[in-house]
């Protein structure tokens, strides 16, 4: 399994339920004044991709909120609320996703990562942290090199569970892909369904989860899947210089000792009784945890 895989990607497996660095734009909002949530934004992509994402609030650093496959940045809705008052929040939709364009033929985490940084030369503020639930964890983390160093953390949701296993073959991806070229609406509503939420979790919100992912574009959710499951982030890892955050559900465990052989600095909390979507699915108890995190890292920057 590629080293970035999420408990999404552990599900599909069987296993379990740009330049680098610049000034931001000058006519970014400023983090300073009154707490505020504007109308969507639209910057274009390096690829010329029209990205569309929001800033709400005020204050360092800024929290950059990148959801997972076949999401969007209303996933983080509950977090919006939580952390406006005292960070600027910045929730984005990837390329192909929510309210962002699709017309891209390379639907890479590389390109996901450079939607990231596009993002965030149009936020002035001076520290970024970067937050990615499941498959935006990883684009989070390989967006981090190419920001630079305005970026003083990453908080991982919900991922990272495989970091340092082996990657599949092209032959076991093709595999694992191949229900979801043939029937995306019923592969994808099975897996969230079977796989991505506990025993007892609110069937609404699962209904809720599941409809939604699978009306998704096939065109984008397919290649997206696969780029996936063949991304190593064992490439990406040694360029990532600052402390990785996690806070996992206990759906599936967490080996943090082997994910410390590649990221050093990594700290992990566990959210029991939660799934894969715990930011929608208790917020009154993933929030604080989240904003702790992002002052631990604020805190460390300081020093």
């Amino acid at each position: 399994m590629a080293q970035g895989a999420s408990l999404l990607l552990l599900a599909v497996l069987g296993l379990a339920a740009c330049s680098p660095g610049g000034k931001p734009a000058a006519t970014a909002t400023a983090a300073a004044g009154a707490p505020s949530e504007e109308g969507p934004r639209i910057v274009m992509s390096d690829d010329l991709v029209h990205l569309e994402y929001r800033v709400s609030g005020q204050g360092e650093p800024a929290v950059l909120l990148v959801h997972g496959w076949c999401g969007n940045s209303e996933y983080w809705r509950s977090q919006i609320d939580a952390l406006k008052s005292r960070f600027t929040v910045v929730a984005l939709d990837l390329a192909g996703h929510g309210a962002s364009g699709a017309n891209r033929t390379d639907w890479s985490i590389a390109n996901y990562a450079a939607d990231v940084a596009t993002v965030a030369r149009q936020i002035p503020n001076a520290h970024l942290v970067l937050v990615g639930h499941s498959m935006g964890a990883d684009v989070a983390l390989a967006a981090a090199p190419r920001i630079g160093p305005r970026v003083i953390g990453v908080i991982a949701v919900d991922a990272l569970r495989s970091v340092g296993m082996p990657p599949l073959s092209a032959g076991e991806i093709e595999a694992k892909v191949a229900p979801f070229r043939a029937d995306f609406v019923g592969a994808t509503r099975a897996l969230v369904t079977d796989r991505l939420f506990e025993k007892g979790a609110d069937p609404l919100l699962v209904q809720k989860v599941a409809y939604d992912m699978s009306l998704r574009s096939p065109a984008v959710a397919v290649p997206t899947l696969a780029k996936l499951l063949s991304f190593d982030l064992a490439t990406v890892l040694p360029s990532v210089h600052v402390p990785v955050y996690a806070i996992n559900s206990d759906l599936v465990p967490t080996d943090a000792e082997r994910i410390r052989r590649s990221l050093p600095d990594f700290t992990l909390d566990v959210l029991p009784h939660s799934g894969h979507f715990l930011m929608l699915e208790a917020p009154a108890r993933f929030n604080p945890l989240l904003t702790k995190d992002i002052d631990a890292l604020a805190a460390r920057a300081a020093h």
